[in-house]
């Protein structure tokens, strides 16, 4: 199998789309959210695409392995924070649907990558 840099990663491509479309989202949130939400949902959806490339340059695969499954955790806390904007009436319930579907997506192709990395241990 030839390298692939892990900006060709789907998973990886995925999780920078959805860390765009959150960007875009806190955007319309009020200024008191600033210091609030905004702050949360930022870091953690830019945490899924970090640990995605911080894990694949890493030598082992348990190394890889630890950093996907941390991209996983930062992928459900921005669910999380969504939910949160939605309690809020930040966000629609048809928005909240449709970013969650987003999230569902990356989570599979995620564990997808995760299980890759498993059996790629294993066998060696």
């Amino acid at each position: 199998m030839a390298y692939q840099s892990f900006e060709e990663l789907e998973v990886w491509k995925r999780a920078r789309s959805f860390k765009n479309e959150i960007h875009t989202l806190v955007k319309r949130f009020p200024t008191e959210e600033k210091f609030r939400l905004s702050d949360q949902l930022i870091p953690s959806s830019r945490s899924i695409n970090s640990q995605i490339a911080e894990g694949h340059g890493r030598q082992t695969n348990p190394d890889r392995l630890r950093f996907c499954i941390i991209a996983r955790g930062s992928l459900s806390e921005t669910l999380n924070h969504l939910i949160d904007a939605f309690d809020c009436q930040l966000i629609s319930h048809t928005e909240l649907d449709f970013l969650r579907v987003k999230v569902q997506e990356i989570e599979k192709l995620l564990n997808g990558y995760i299980t890759f990395l498993q059996n790629k241990s294993t066998t060696k």
